[in-house]
């Protein structure tokens, strides 16, 4: 059987609600995603990434046509318990992640305005959304009936190395890693000779990515309590603007660029900054992307997780509703998975 019958035999037709969050895709898969097999959100991720069927789903809807490079989205599963409304997969164009924090942003945004959980009209409704990570919440802000914010409450985040040092095409560069749903190397674009802006774009996701594969399988990427969270997920330039003003771009998967200023990247930069005193408790960290758009995060506790010191961090942002999609597949396609050229 070949790759275009798989696909059609596997769905025909896929119904989608795109959003984007401070610029950032989330294609939110309603019908038509293949079955999903597991008891939890992150056995099911870990059955996915072997899955014939979930990955030709994912490129299908990620990938050129239906897609492009920096595509991101994700499918609706069961949450593991009664506990969260859903639960949630999330995929990019290299496979699923194990945390989105502006995918989580959209998914709270979607489950009011989609009418899937009542929301008053005035004030604040708590949901909790399951991912491969764990279990995150989302307090929506309503304002006469409309959906003004939302703030994502993440898995503690922590430091798990400093000044890591990598060979690269501009000479050796120091990164600390952290983890917040993910683990990203983060550095500052002057390091590099670089700023966060467009023009510098494709050197650093030259760079973002060799840095990503230089540590991916290294010690410091490990995960300290399941290493189904382990790996690079991605690289974090940053800019200073202020004492607690950050522009930052994260270069994640194989290349792929975060046009938001990165929920889950957000929160490890949050411990980051925790951790060197620049960010107490209740203090606010403005966090803005390349693309111009702004998440604002706080740390709202100071924890335990796996044997270190860590914080819990809210982020807040905004999504909006961008189109609802039909994908059909003809199964004469010879690109019925669609392609990359990036």
């Amino acid at each position: 059987m070949g790759p275009a019958h798989a696909v059609a035999s596997a769905a025909v037709e896929v119904r989608a609600t795109d959003y984007h969050t401070a610029g950032e895709p989330f294609r939110i898969v309603l019908e038509g995603a293949p079955e999903l097999p597991g008891a939890t959100v992150a056995e099911r991720r870990a059955l996915a990434l072997e899955s014939d069927a979930a990955q030709r789903a994912r490129r299908f809807l990620c990938h050129e046509p239906r897609g492009h490079a920096d595509m991101y989205g994700g499918f609706l599963v069961e949450p593991d318990d009664a506990g969260a409304q859903l639960g949630v997969l999330f995929w990019h164009k290299d496979g699923f992640s194990t945390a989105c924090g502006h995918g989580t942003i959209a998914l709270a945004a979607w489950l009011v305005e989609s009418g899937r959980v009542e929301a008053p009209i005035d004030g604040e409704l708590e949901l909790a959304i399951d991912v491969p990570s764990g279990r995150v919440g989302a307090r929506v802000r309503m304002e006469r009936g409309a959906v003004a914010a939302v703030t994502f409450r993440n898995v503690p985040a922590y430091v798990l190395a400093r000044g890591v040092e990598v060979e690269t095409a501009r000479g050796r560069l120091a990164v600390d890693v952290s983890y917040g749903g993910a683990i990203y190397a983060s550095l500052p674009a002057a390091a590099a000779g670089l700023a966060v802006v467009p023009e510098d774009l494709d050197a650093l996701i030259a760079l973002g990515r060799e840095i990503k594969w230089a540590l991916n399988e290294a010690e410091v990427a490990r995960h300290p309590g399941d290493e189904r969270l382990s790996g690079i997920y991605g690289t974090i330039w940053f800019d200073d603007l202020g004492p607690a003003h950050q522009r930052n771009v994260a270069i994640f998967a194989d290349g792929e660029v975060d046009r938001s200023p990165c929920g889950s990247g957000t929160s490890a930069r949050a411990a980051l900054l925790a951790a060197d005193g620049r960010l107490p408790v209740g203090a606010e960290l403005v966090h803005d992307s390349i693309a111009g758009t702004t998440f604002r995060a706080r740390v709202i506790e100071q924890v335990r997780a796996e044997g270190r010191d860590a914080v819990v961090t809210e982020v807040e942002g905004s999504a909006h509703r961008t189109g609802e999609h039909r994908f059909v597949l003809d199964p004469r396609d010879p690109l019925a998975e669609g392609f990359v050229l990036r």
